[in-house]
């Protein structure tokens, strides 16, 4: 493919983690552990970095993905079905003689994850001379998103080119968010969840009082804008001046899948923040995307759109 750079008159998004196959298990009935539980299982295009890429693209930003993939069969699928989506694929790592990672999720019956295990090894395999190669294209990005999938180098290696830059860090999990908290002073908007906050911060949520003082930590590292994500209970934001906990009147009704929630939230904040939106309006945004995203069996709903997002958020905030 030749790679052509894009208009620096036109706003565009880079997007830099995790791409891999999602298998997902879903129970048709009550949960149980330790038995066969009669159910479905859906084999789709996963990764948390694609995934948010995904929603964006879905949200109409211009996105280009930078992941890296096996040259085998579920590498194929990801680009095509990549570009399919309208997200620019031209600067993926392809890997010859390594596998495309793999995610296997169960799901309980509530719809949210179960239990999850990954086979991401070749994430480590992303260098900063793989970044280096596009990185005239990354600096000329509006907003840079990436997840702590990434190697702590080549983490280091993005905070220190692209410093200043808007940069949007999601946390991904309780290990692999600790790569990110040597160079939290070069991140603007950091999303994790409740266990990856308590990791980063030594903090512990045992009581709601304690989200503010987590963040207060965060923004003493130099962040910008923290988002706490609590599952049913909302989120927590804080960006300084605004902070509280938002949630919907729809957020632990009709959860068909969970597991994409968090892409969606990310990919929310990333569309809010091209806009120039206050926390406010950007956090209803994002969590409007979010139960977008929950109402479908697949990880990225293919009704996401930005009519669908008003749509909710209308519903849910505007009234």
């Amino acid at each position: 493919m030749s790679i052509d750079l894009p208009n620096k008159n036109k706003p565009y998004a880079v997007i830099i983690g995790g791409a891999n196959m999602d298998i997902c298990g879903a129970p048709s009935n009550t949960f149980r552990v330790q038995d066969s539980n009669p159910g479905t299982v859906t084999l789709s295009p996963g990764g948390v970095a694609r995934n948010i890429a995904e929603n964006l693209a879905l949200l109409g930003v211009q996105c280009r993905l930078i992941a890296a993939i096996g040259s085998d069969h579920y590498g194929d699928i990801l680009l095509e079905q990549g570009q399919s989506a309208g997200i620019d694929m031209h600067y993926m790592v392809r890997l010859k003689g390594q596998k495309t990672s793999t995610y296997l999720s169960i799901l309980d019956d509530t719809g949210d994850m179960h239990i999850a295990i990954n086979d991401m090894v070749i994430a480590d395999l992303l260098k900063p001379k793989h970044l280096r190669a596009h990185e005239t294209m990354i600096k000329r990005a509006s907003l840079i998103i990436a997840d702590t999938n990434l190697s702590k180098e080549t983490l280091a290696y993005l905070t220190e080119t692209f410093a200043g830059q808007h940069l949007i860090i999601d946390g991904v999990s309780t290990t692999k968010v600790a790569r990110i908290k040597p160079y939290l002073n070069s991140v603007h908007s950091l999303k994790v969840n409740g266990s990856e906050a308590e990791a980063l911060c030594g903090m512990r949520l045992s009581k709601d009082d304690m989200m503010p003082k987590m963040a207060d930590w965060f923004h003493e590292q130099g962040i910008k804008r923290v988002f706490i994500t609590l599952g049913p209970k909302g989120v927590f934001y804080s960006d300084m001046t605004e902070r509280g906990i938002i949630t919907t009147h729809n957020q632990a009704k009709s959860v068909v899948n969970a597991s994409g929630a968090g892409d969606a939230f990310v990919a929310g904040i990333a569309y809010a923040m091209l806009q120039n939106w206050d926390i406010i309006g950007s956090v209803q945004f994002a969590v409007s995307a979010a139960n977008v995203a929950m109402n479908h069996q697949s990880t990225i709903n293919p009704a996401m759109s930005l009519a669908a997002v008003n749509k909710v958020r209308e519903f849910e905030y505007d009234r």
